[in-house]
């Protein structure tokens, strides 16, 4: 294939030397996961999307360094914010870049049942004020050197209205100074079912002009990422579900860019990651709650395994830390070839 014209993605400042990088997945993006996603290739990282109120009221303690931590390693680093009120936004806001957190992302996007009862995230599509104005509270509290971004759907769903409200959200956080956005090709309403339209994220792109936009859905290889790049002329794509349990896609986005398709890792390669993350995990959580953390983890490593059906059934069995060596001794003891995993189906995770 013919090697894309990559220019470097800027968010303000901030400049980032690849234009993959790896999307706020609730749940998933912690500090292990950033860390082996950054040693792979994600050249910007975000972590976990948080709640307004929870940041402001972690003040230290466990609690703060799991959810605050930021790698000496991982910078640039982006923390992605949740919320419904707007004056409840600054003070998080500021917490995080205390803590370490070069880029304040504003979640506009997540399509949760429970998150839109609470008037948050995908939800304040439907309310553009509201929208606007935790833009304005957070960019005019912030330091000019701290960027900040916004996450966003096409809107609630198909009608006018929400293409509406998109577009008044979309074009009023540039001019308030937002540095990037980066749209998702679902509706709220849509959830992660059906295609995500990159035709609309095309469209977005073009009203944008020079202004930075990233898009994301649907991205679960190097290729579909290439593709994304081609099909919309976007300046960034955004990889979250396609991310989990495959740090390599950021690997073989970089070589694909180059001309190069790599294979999918074999299985000792895959042994070693897993063994690493395993490590990541319980030096950040402690040896008590890690196994439970890395179960899920485990089970989507597993959809790389040439048997992804027992592989996940041997993770989600695991229930003590000699149990998950033993899973990593028995089904990666050979290195056989590793497959690329299938695109998921439906899931609660990623915005």
């Amino acid at each position: 294939m013919q090697k894309p014209n990559f220019h470097q993605l800027r968010f303000g400042q901030i400049v980032v030397d690849f234009p993959v990088v790896q999307a706020a997945l609730s749940g998933y993006s912690d500090w292990p996961m950033r860390t082996i996603s950054r040693r792979f290739g994600a050249a910007f990282t975000l972590c976990e999307v948080m709640l307004d109120r929870f940041v402001v009221s972690v003040a230290r303690g466990r609690k703060a360094g799991r959810f605050l931590r930021v790698g000496e390693d991982e910078h640039p680093c982006g923390a992605q914010l949740m919320g419904a009120v707007p004056e409840e936004f600054p003070p998080a806001a500021l917490k995080l870049v205390e803590a370490g957190f070069d880029l304040i992302d504003l979640n506009f996007a997540c399509p949760v049942k429970k998150v839109l009862g609470r008037r948050r995230g995908g939800f304040l599509l439907s309310d553009p004020a509201t929208a606007l104005e935790i833009v304005a509270r957070v960019r005019d509290a912030l330091p000019p050197s701290v960027p900040v971004t916004v996450k966003m759907r096409r809107g609630m769903d198909d009608d006018q209205r929400s293409r509406d409200n998109f577009f008044e959200i979309f074009d009023g956080s540039f001019r308030l100074g937002a540095a990037a956005a980066t749209v998702h090709g679902r509706t709220v309403r849509q959830r992660y079912d059906g295609r995500s339209s990159w035709e609309f994220v095309r469209e977005v792109k073009r009203r944008a002009g020079a202004k930075t936009v990233l898009g994301s859905g649907d991205l679960f290889t190097a290729r579909d990422c290439l593709d994304m790049f081609a099909d919309t002329g976007v300046d960034g794509v955004s990889v979250a579900r396609g991310a989990v349990g495959n740090p390599w896609i950021f690997q073989q986005v970089r070589a694909l860019a180059e001309g190069v398709e790599l294979p999918p890792p074999g299985l000792h390669e895959q042994r070693e990651v897993i063994a690493e993350h395993y490590r990541l995990c319980e030096e950040h959580y402690g040896p008590a709650r890690c196994c439970r953390v890395m179960r899920k983890f485990g089970i989507k490593y597993a959809r790389l395994h040439p048997r992804a059906v027992a592989v996940r059934d041997a993770f989600v069995a695991v229930a003590a830390p000699a149990e998950w060596r033993a899973v990593l001794d028995r089904w990666y003891a050979e290195d056989l070839p590793g497959v690329f995993p299938l695109p998921p189906t439906h899931c609660s995770y990623g915005s």
